[in-house]
Order: C-alpha cells, then sequence, then structure tokens
C-alpha cells in the first residue's frame, strides 16, 4: 500500500471521526439543575439521602436513540442523608466503602424509544466492583435548550454488597432501594 494511499485513508477517518464527535460533545450535565436521590427503609421507616457529586458523558441522538451511549458516575463519597452520624459510617467498608470503590458506575449498552418522551436504557450498573445488569425507564421532557431525563431504578442493596455485615440484616435496613434521578442536559437534540 502506498504511503500516498496510507496518509489519505488515515486522514479521511481522522476527518470522520472528527466530524461525528461534535454532535455529542456540545452535550452536558447541568448539575445545579441535577439530582440523584434514594431512598430505603430502616425498620420499617422511610430513610432519605441523596448524592452531591455526579457526572455524565452522554451521545444521545434522538432520531437513533439505538446508537446512544450513556456513562454515568457517583462519587460514593458524597452520599449524605443529613445526619453526622448517618453520614460518618457511609463511606466505611461496610456500606460504600470509598477507599477502595470511590465510585459507582453505569454504561448503557442499550437504548430503546418507547414513544412519547420515554425510553428503555440497558446497561451495568457498577457498585463497590459488584456489576448487575439493570433496565432502566427514563423519561426526557425538553423546555428551551435544556432537556431533562428522569426515572427511578430500583435495586436490591445487598447485590451490590451495600450494608455488608451486620447490616445484611434486612429486618433492619430493607434490601430494596429506590434511587431517583433527575439529570438537566443542554446540546441534545429535538425529541
Amino acid at each position: 500500500m502506498s504511503s500516498f494511499f496510507k496518509t489519505t485513508l488515515i486522514a479521511t477517518a481522522l476527518g470522520a471521526a472528527a466530524f461525528a464527535v461534535p454532535a455529542f460533545a456540545q452535550q452536558a450535565l447541568v448539575p445545579a439543575q441535577s439530582a440523584v436521590n434514594f431512598e430505603a427503609k430502616q425498620m420499617g421507616v422511610p430513610i432519605k439521602g441523596h448524592f452531591q457529586k455526579f457526572d455524565a458523558k452522554i451521545a444521545f441522538d434522538a432520531a437513533k436513540p439505538e446508537a446512544s451511549k450513556i456513562h454515568f458516575t457517583v462519587d460514593t463519597g458524597s452520599a449524605t442523608m443529613g445526619a453526622k452520624e448517618t453520614d460518618a459510617e457511609l463511606p466505611k467498608a461496610e456500606w460504600f466503602n470509598v477507599a477502595k470503590f470511590p465510585q459507582a458506575t453505569f454504561d448503557s449498552s442499550a437504548v430503546k424509544a418507547l414513544g412519547g418522551g420515554k425510553f428503555q436504557v440497558d446497561g451495568t450498573l457498577t457498585i463497590k466492583g459488584n456489576a448487575q445488569k439493570v433496565s432502566l425507564p427514563v423519561t426526557l421532557a425538553q423546555s428551551g435548550t435544556t432537556t431533562t431525563a428522569t426515572g427511578t431504578l430500583p435495586l436490591k442493596r445487598l447485590a451490590f454488597k451495600i450494608g455488608d455485615g451486620d447490616w445484611a440484616d434486612t429486618s433492619m435496613v430493607a434490601d430494596e432501594v429506590n434511587v431517583q434521578f433527575k439529570l438537566a442536559l443542554t446540546g441534545v437534540g429535538k425529541i
């Protein structure tokens, strides 16, 4: 293969990649308008908390949602339930083990349009090194230049070893946890 042909082929591939990236590169999370909350039950009483630090890398194509990719990270050390004693426990090894696993991640594997601004997002959720396949219903709404993605993900905390040891007793803290999210995004095309 001649060096001219190789150079032309590489330049064409790089040029195509450069044109493909900007459409998605402009999509960004607006943290001030976003939230990731969680709710569980302790001895039958609802308890709530939220994560203060999270980020998303999103390449969403409304015209072709199946080509979309989502990478979401949550800093587990940013979990708070609003009580000093509880907040001091959450980073420990029995709960989020922040020293060893500072982030939880979600990586999409498929995005399917369901109609009416509703989507099914399948992917892998990894917390404390434990990966689980999840299917997440997401609703998108647009207002001006902002697209808001909302949804609730029910999960079992013990599948991720959250609340190990003595805390594995579900009569104290229920196994079921609901994670609710509201993610404000810019740069998403018309839905």
